[in-house]
């Protein structure tokens, strides 16, 4: 392994603090990456990493080096990426991290026409609705509602209504609320949904003359998934505050119905996510303007 590989070898396990993560996104084995770092430490005639059965740790003259490395590691990463800019055809493995709900009801089905527009990028979508390490897990971008880690570069894609919805059962059986308020008295049961993560209820969120209001309501039955909640409304459980385009489908089929229209809160503001060395890269810069375009065109259709 040449000395440029070894510096990025020992990089990711800095960047990944261990390193069967670190072989796993270079995608080599581990006994090669162990055989890497001593390399670059012969070489070096330092000791860069302290190693025991339970965990790696940085040395001091590791994390100098590798403060000073780093830098010119992602300019390399940029002019190579730069001269990829020439290339009508990026190719390349893409990995991609957003939620559940966006990734099933939102990327999946617009996906073909990415792959029509570029067929020799393979994406690799990443699910979970936990917050990934965009830097430590090597991941090229992720769809986020938050843009507040410091560390990467946040463009702002849409954003994302909400809507309040329940079936027409729930309806004829509980009647339809006139105000926020009553979702707080347990006469209209509120099926929640728990953060996977937090394990905190989400609270729901109402406008009124663009005064905010939060409203902890009677939860009859909670929940730790989208799609299950949207289950719930569906089976008449409760009623729901989602993301609109997870309802609107069974709102145009009548299988849901919107209350609470006139308090519908400030939508949610939508997210990509990726570190500065991707910024120049081929395959990343088409997707993010190819996911810019998909947004765009779902915030324009939203109710406001």
């Amino acid at each position: 392994m040449d000395h440029l590989q070894s510096m990025r070898a020992f990089a990711r396990v800095v960047e990944t603090g261990g390193f069967s993560r670190a072989a796993q996104s270079l995608q080599m084995p581990n006994a090669s990456l162990s055989k890497a770092i001593k390399s670059l430490e012969t070489r070096l005639g330092v000791k860069l990493l302290e190693r025991s059965t339970r965990r790696v740790s940085v040395t001091q003259d590791g994390l100098a080096y590798y403060h000073r490395t780093k830098h010119l590691l992602a300019e390399l990463d940029e002019i190579e990426s730069t001269l990829g800019r020439t290339n009508a055809n990026p190719k390349g493995r893409l990995r991609v991290n957003t939620g559940g709900a966006v990734a099933s009801t939102l990327l999946m089905p617009a996906l073909p026409d990415f792959y029509r527009l570029y067929p020799d990028i393979q994406v690799d979508l990443g699910v979970t609705d936990r917050t990934v390490d965009v830097i430590g897990e090597n991941v090229d971008c992720a769809i986020r509602n938050s843009a507040n880690d410091g560390a990467l570069i946040a463009r702002k894609i849409g954003s994302l209504a909400w809507t309040t919805c329940a079936s027409p059962h729930y309806l004829a059986r509980f009647g339809t609320p006139n105000r926020p308020e009553q979702l707080e008295s347990g006469h209209f049961p509120v099926a929640g949904y728990i953060g996977s993560h937090s394990g905190e209820l989400q609270t729901l969120h109402f406008r009124d003359a663009e005064k905010a209001m939060a409203i902890t309501p009677f939860c009859g039955l909670t929940v730790n998934d989208s799609n299950a909640h949207l289950a719930a409304a569906l089976n008449g459980l409760g009623l729901i505050q989602t993301a609109d385009f997870m309802a609107r489908p069974a709102i145009i089929r009548g299988e849901l119905s919107s209350v609470l229209d006139a308090w519908r809160p400030a939508p949610m503001a939508v997210y990509v996510n990726y570190a500065p060395s991707r910024q120049l890269s081929t395959k990343v810069r088409v997707f993010i303007d190819w996911v810019s375009a998909l947004f765009a065109d779902i915030s324009a259709r939203q109710p406001k």
